[in-house]
């Protein structure tokens, strides 16, 4: 097919502006599926996604379009997630694209997520057109969305599209102007074959599908691929679309977005961004791919039984190939016994991640509190990276601890700018700018540590401004930081899977919250359990767990005193020799109420 015939394009928004809406949309007007065969947001295709209803993986959808010029044109369409933590996603996704449809809900208008997506796409260079979706509210006011998107984000928004994509309302006119506006793909199909990898995932029945863009020349079917960054090299077995229904094809060229499954079974044999060539012309240059990701938020993920560890260890592998946004190394906890380090993009996608990992492998799985990684400064000059608490040096030999702060922008009405500001500083926020966008609604920015935003930050955000409050944030470096590592000792022994780093003001209400809470969730045993938090050899807080105690003297009913006293001796010894012996068992409460202190 020509270049001239092809749109490649994202639908780019903040949270529940309507992206996949208007992908259902798209689809059913183009005759993509039948009646029968539609359903609500047809690309989200995890339970989890339907559950939750919010997209989590970019999904790709080839659908065909016939213009009022009387051409048929091949639409691939990428719908993306909304949520700060999918970010990622939403970059691979658009680097693959030549344009992007940015999806404003014309009663919110222009929101944090809204803003970050728009960056991202003027950085890949993308033809962007704003579209006004859920104009058939009562409360819209598409006039002064125009505005906000010309004022904020500095596109012409005076003819953007007027769309609903519940109703379907402007559907047709949309499609129009995506072929005018939307550029072709440039790249030239009798070039030497350079695709770009940007999703994969794992099919237990084909091996390891990936998903490609066809940067130059083409490829068919039993044509031998070689993947430059593995060193691999494979004969295609089946070339895809999804339609969205799988469809196979004869050949991709330069332009097409297409799958490629060559029954690959090593799983890292393949890296997002890698570039695909032909076996026979294995000098052909790499493509630019994608930025090494860095994650911000970190936790441990132990099976509850240990023979769950090899199944946890191939899950991993699976689910890093439909993510590789996150990153897992081997641990091991005194506590747990052998486990996984993980790194996360924010909160959400940790949840996600384990939600998946429970539902998707079958695991049943513990998870530590999460953290964030400091730069530690040892006396002698040593630097080191620390993301587990239980890594950070003895405080003696340690000069300084940098913790990561993020630029956090806040879009919010104007009735809700004390009580943001007000979290902002309890959680040692510094503010850096306070903007009026409209005249009421107000963009707060603060530089925030990042240690402060992982437990319930967003939660408690979303609850104080009735869900009117929406945040972007990204990395802006490490600052020095007075911290102190938290144990926390069960009867003088030290939880590694409980410590936890924090600012030296915070220490001890949050020891004193946290041993408080311990005491309600660890079980009553035969013997007393001390709950202790100490900040190196002191101890700042205390609860005591009492023992269930049996009454020894219920057979007694008189008689010398002496012989009470014997069975009290003998069951104060019994008591004191269990305690030697014995291990207090920790629910897995016990390590989520780490999270839960705050409140």
């Amino acid at each position: 097919m020509s270049n001239k015939l092809i749109r490649n394009f994202s639908i780019i928004a903040h949270i529940d502006h309507g992206k996949s809406t208007l992908a259902d949309r798209l689809i059913q007007s183009t005759d993509s599926v039948s009646d029968r065969e539609m359903k609500d947001r047809i690309l989200d295709n995890m339970d989890i996604e339907k559950e939750r209803g919010i997209t989590i993986k970019a999904q790709t959808v080839r659908i065909k379009y016939t213009a009022n010029d009387g051409e048929t044109y091949d639409l691939n369409l990428i719908d993306t997630p909304g949520h700060v933590d999918f970010s990622y996603e939403v970059s691979r996704s658009l680097a693959s694209c030549d344009g992007a449809l940015l999806v404003v809900d014309a009663s919110q208008g222009v929101e944090a997520q809204t803003l970050a997506n728009v960056y991202m796409a003027i950085e890949n260079d993308l033809e962007i057109l704003p579209v006004l979706n859920k104009i058939d509210l009562p409360h819209a006011d598409p006039d002064n969305a125009r505005e906000e998107i010309e004022e904020i984000v500095g596109i012409d928004a005076s003819d953007a599209p007027e769309v609903s994509a519940k109703s379907g309302l402007g559907i047709p006119e949309l499609l129009e102007r995506i072929v005018q506006t939307i550029p072709p793909p440039v790249g030239d199909a009798e070039k030497d074959t350079q695709g770009l990898i940007f999703d994969s995932w794992f099919d237990p029945y084909r091996g390891v599908i990936i998903l490609v863009r066809m940067m130059h020349g083409k490829i068919k079917k039993k044509d031998k691929i070689y993947f430059k960054h593995s060193d691999k090299s494979y004969e295609i077995i089946s070339l895809a679309v999804n339609t969205p229904f799988h469809t196979e094809l004869k050949e991709l060229s330069a332009g097409e977005v297409g799958m490629v499954i060559c029954g690959i079974k090593e799983l890292r044999d393949i890296k997002i961004g890698d570039t695909i060539v032909m076996d026979k012309k294995r000098d052909t240059p790499s493509l630019a791919g994608y930025e090494e990701v860095k994650p911000m938020v970190f936790c441990g993920i132990f099976p509850v039984a240990s023979e769950d560890y090899e199944p946890l260890k191939e899950a991993l592998e699976k689910l890093a190939l439909n993510d590789s946004s996150f990153t897992y190394e081997a641990e091991s906890s005194q506590a747990l016994g052998l486990g996984y380090r993980c790194g996360f993009l924010g909160m959400l996608h940790m949840n996600i991640i384990q939600e998946r990992l429970e539902r998707e492998f079958g695991l049943n799985l513990i998870s530590t509190a999460p953290s964030v990684s400091y730069t530690v400064t040892t006396k002698s000059g040593e630097e080191l990276i620390v993301s587990n608490p239980s890594e950070l040096p003895d405080m003696a030999v340690v000069e300084s601890i940098e913790e990561p702060v993020v630029d956090l922008s806040i879009h919010v009405p104007n009735e809700y700018v004390g009580s943001i500001i007000k979290m902002c500083q309890e959680r040692r926020g510094i503010q850096t700018d306070l903007k009026y966008i409209t005249s009421d609604r107000v963009q707060i920015v603060y530089d925030l540590p990042l240690s402060e935003m992982v437990f319930d930050f967003y939660d408690q955000l979303k609850s104080i401004t009735k869900g009117y409050a929406s945040m972007d944030y990204e990395f802006k470096g490490n600052v020095k930081s007075k911290l102190v590592k938290l144990d926390i000792l069960l009867n003088g022994d030290p939880v590694d899977a409980l410590s936890l780093i924090c600012h030296d003001d915070n220490a001890y209400y949050k020891g004193r919250d946290l041993v408080g809470k311990l005491r309600k969730i660890i079980d009553r045993q035969q013997f007393d359990i001390a709950i202790q938090a100490a900040i190196g050899n002191k101890v700042i807080a205390r609860e005591t767990v009492k023992a269930l105690r049996k009454n020894v003297l219920a057979k007694c009913y008189g008689g010398d005193i002496s012989r009470k006293r014997k069975l009290l001796e003998k069951q104060k010894e019994g008591k004191k020799r269990m305690k030697m012996v014995g291990n207090v068992e920790i629910p897995q409460e016990a390590f989520l109420a780490v999270l839960k202190v705050d409140e």
